[in-house]
């Protein structure tokens, strides 16, 4: 059920087309929707949410998430990607049953909206069975987030991915889940894998989500050139961990429309490369953040955007100190809609778009005194400052508590 609601007197951001400061001004929410934005609003038929003191901006996104690896939090702390690949994928997943699929979806969840991330691109690769991916599914319907199934077919007969997939499709009926094709090829494994997910893509018309670029520079070069020869890179692709492309390879991915996901924390801790935010975004292309998995590191936004802004302005001789908190909040907000194909339903308050928000707090001791907001948001504010957060007009926490299953 949608509700409409006002949302009085808090300190308005928007993000599109850069993040900015409304001032203070009511938020009209009519039936899931923003309806209007300014001062004094008023409405027949609606609950009011009193925002004095917080800041009102758009969900966060978070463009690609291992969420079913809630459970296994903090398993793999000081590692590598080989070995996580190895550990985590190799050992651990084999396990889980589809009950336990469905636990980890559930918590993980809970955390994104606990800290403010109202959509979110789950990266399934735990798929073995129908019943792990239903599972999945179901605990994405039941939790009331916006997200992108990323769809990775983990069966061990290849020949089921095709007709998997498009029952995967049928199930998702709802206005909050969407589907992404979540690909293992070229790189994580062989190019009749990759030409099969592609082909399936296509078929099902919905975007493709790949680590592409973290291997090497060499695996990089070859994965490219697969997608090229093969006349893929047309399709709408999100290049996770891009980090090994040179700039001639960033150009080609902009020139063909792709964007890229960005995990700064795990990209650094797991020694797969310095990431590519500066370089991406220089050439236009869309570039977003994400947790990528919470078996190595952080979950929260706050900490992306953070370790994003510092990563880059810390480059070698200042090459990126361009890069600012205002970048990094539309990275988590309206850039990371783009890049998971959702940038006219959510990430900004334009209106007539889903009501994605969320209001943080400005009197907790780290966000006392603030004087650039925008700023405090990327540097200062954490997941408790995060009051209520709304997913469809819907309030799933409310005066700092979970307020959903």
């Amino acid at each position: 059920m949608y509700n409409s609601w006002i949302i009085r007197g808090g300190l308005v951001i928007d993000t599109e087309p850069q993040p900015a400061m409304l001032g203070k001004v009511d938020v009209l929410v009519r039936e899931g929707r923003i309806a209007a934005i300014g001062p004094a609003l008023s409405a027949d038929g609606v609950e009011e949410i009193d925002a004095t003191g917080m800041i009102v901006l758009p969900g966060f996104v978070d463009s690609h998430r291992h969420t079913w690896q809630a459970t296994l939090r903090a398993v793999a702390p000081d590692t590598t990607l080989g070995h996580y690949a190895a550990y985590v994928l190799g050992e651990l997943a084999p396990r889980l049953s589809p009950e336990d699929v469905h636990t980890g979806i559930a918590a993980g969840v809970r955390e994104c909206l606990d800290g403010g991330i109202t959509t979110m691109l789950d990266w399934s690769h735990v798929q073995f069975t129908p019943e792990h991916t239903d599972a999945a599914i179901d605990a994405l319907t039941a939790s009331g987030v916006r997200a992108v199934f990323g769809f990775c077919y983990g069966g061990a007969d290849q020949s089921l991915m095709a007709p998997e997939g498009r029952r995967v499709q049928e199930r998702l009926t709802g206005d909050l889940l969407t589907m992404a094709i979540a690909a293992f090829g070229p790189e994580f494994d062989g190019p009749d894998r990759a030409a099969a997910e592609w082909r399936l893509a296509r078929e099902l018309d919905v975007p493709v989500s790949v680590h592409m670029g973290g291997l090497g520079a060499e695996s990089a070069a070859n994965g490219l050139a697969f997608l090229d020869e093969h006349g893929f890179m047309s399709h709408r692709i999100a290049y996770i961990h891009a980090n090994h492309y040179t700039d001639e390879h960033l150009k080609r991915i902009a020139d063909s429309g792709g964007s890229v996901s960005v995990s700064p924390f795990s990209e650094m801790a797991l020694a797969i490369g310095y990431p590519i935010t500066g370089r991406a975004r220089a050439l236009g292309i869309p570039a977003s953040l994400s947790a990528d998995a919470v078996t190595s590191g952080p979950g929260d936004m706050f900490g992306m955007m953070r370790a994003a802004h510092a990563l880059e302005r810390g480059r070698p001789e200042g090459a990126g100190l361009g890069f600012t908190t205002r970048d990094a909040l539309r990275m988590a907000t309206i850039e990371g809609a783009e890049v998971v194909g959702l940038a006219d339903v959510t990430g900004s308050l334009r209106i007539g778009k889903q009501a994605d928000l969320q209001l943080l707090r400005t009197d907790t001791p780290s966000m006392a005194g603030s004087q650039d907001m925008i700023g405090a948001v990327v540097l200062s504010a954490d997941t408790s400052t995060v009051d209520t957060v709304l997913v469809a007009g819907r309030v799933l926490k409310r005066a700092g508590q979970l307020v959903t299953t």
